[in-house]
């Protein structure tokens, strides 16, 4: 098949551009880039019913999305793949990299290819799945890694279930090392993190709140960056979310070693008091933090400390988030939502559409090594069309995702993706 898509201003997070031009698709692959908005491609080329006007709105690379959890196999109830996958495609979503936290957990290689088929079967989107670093994530007993690579696991994380005993994980990140295997980690000390809701301080003393100080982060970072520098493993952090922790990812940085990091579009978006009086839709983890911590961490992304945003999307039921807050299950739903919410800081001037779209796009596929991510000749035709200033009111009924756990209901925003294109097929278009 082949698209043209004219007059669209094009995105590209490689060059940091944000431009007038067009795009060529030709059998699922990016033909050809144009730096003008209408390029003059004879009809025997390009029939007019394979011709796309897009109106001046933005086109960029398909969003990667690294850290979703889909509840397959154990909570069907909560999210599908194919209801996930909708999900993905309204938002822009192109790859989903999907968490083994499921009920069983995802270590072994046959429930591995469950997930790979079922996710074939029904998503519209790439599904890529992640496998747990431990049995069971139980922390006490690697998985076999090998074996799960040849299966298609793209990284190995053991989630929020930190690994603490450290033989356990210096022996799993030398194997991981001596396959390549990526290692995600979530920077945070266990026994200090145990069971808090909020993060400490006057808000969680004023509202009576079981909380964890911000320097768990820090600890948690500090000993996987010792363990890297023993392995030379390639590591991941899933979310840093402090001031305090930034410090000690710059270093590891400039000192050489294979790590990348990651935040929420929560922690980015919201801080500590948006939980107001116990609202549990705003209950996810690590806990929103202050509003210092929220600014330090955009100013990481722009800066390029923090490569990579990522919605967490994470669903849970209404009967586990009507609960008091400390008991209330934690998570939100984000991958409908994550592009229109993060909008707000480009509309703000944090950051810039380029700047946005490298952390959504170009660096998760260079961290797992896909072509996708980019705008350039050759690279997949994962694409999203959107407008960038459409005001709309989210309706948190109106989600596409099984579970309507979003902190975002009745929040007024800009930003709406207009179409979704995977190998070059489009796989949502807004009515």
């Amino acid at each position: 098949m082949t698209l043209l898509i004219t007059n669209a201003r094009l995105i590209d997070p490689e060059a940091g551009t944000l431009s007038p031009g067009a795009i060529l698709i030709r059998d699922g692959l990016i033909a050809e880039v144009f730096d003008t908005p209408k390029p003059e491609i004879g009809a025997d080329t390009v029939p007019q019913d394979n011709r796309r006007d897009a109106m001046g709105k933005c086109l960029a690379p398909g969003i990667v999305d690294i850290g979703v959890k889909i509840c397959e196999p154990g909570e069907r109830h909560k999210e599908s793949y194919g209801s996930a996958g909708q999900a993905a495609a309204a938002g822009g979503v192109t790859t989903i990299v999907t968490r083994p936290d499921t009920n069983p957990a995802i270590d072994t290689p046959e429930t591995l290819e469950f997930v790979r088929r079922r996710a074939n079967e029904a998503a519209p989107v790439h599904v890529l799945p992640m496998a747990a670093l431990t049995k069971g994530r139980d922390g006490r007993e690697m998985t076999e890694i090998g074996f799960l690579m040849d299966a298609g696991a793209v990284a190995f994380t053991d989630c929020d279930r930190v690994v603490r005993d450290t033989k356990v994980l210096s022996r799993a990140m030398t194997y991981a090392r001596a396959l390549g295997a990526l290692i995600v980690g979530h920077p945070q000390e266990p026994n200090l993190s145990a069971g808090a809701a909020t993060t400490s301080g006057k808000f969680a003393s004023l509202r009576g709140l079981p909380s964890v100080t911000p320097m768990a982060e820090r600890m948690g970072l500090d000993r996987d960056i010792a363990l890297i520098e023993m392995t030379g493993v390639r590591y991941h952090a899933d979310q840093i979310t402090t001031t305090r922790a930034l410090p000690a990812l710059e270093r590891a940085k400039r000192n050489g070693f294979d790590v990348t990091a990651g935040v929420s579009m929560h922690h980015l978006t919201l801080n500590e008091y948006d939980v107001a009086d116990y609202r549990t839709f705003f209950k996810v983890k690590p806990p929103l933090r202050s509003e210092d911590d929220r600014q330090a961490v955009v100013e990481a992304v722009k800066s390029g400390l923090i490569d990579v945003i990522g919605s967490f999307h994470t669903p849970q039921d209404e009967e586990s988030k009507r609960l008091p807050f400390e008991e209330a299950a934690s998570g939100a739903v984000g991958l409908e939502t994550m592009l229109p919410v993060l909008m707000r800081l480009c509309h703000s001037g944090d950051l810039d559409l380029p700047t946005l779209f490298r952390a959504l796009s170009l660096n998760p596929a260079k961290r797992l090594g896909l072509d996708c991510g980019r705008l350039s000749r050759g690279a997949p035709a994962d694409l999203v069309l959107f407008d960038p200033d459409k005001p709309i009111v989210l309706d948190r009924f109106e989600l596409l995702s099984k579970s309507k756990n979003t902190p975002f209901d009745g929040a007024r925003l800009q930003g709406k993706v207009l179409e979704t294109f995977v190998s070059g097929t489009s796989v949502y278009r807004s009515t």
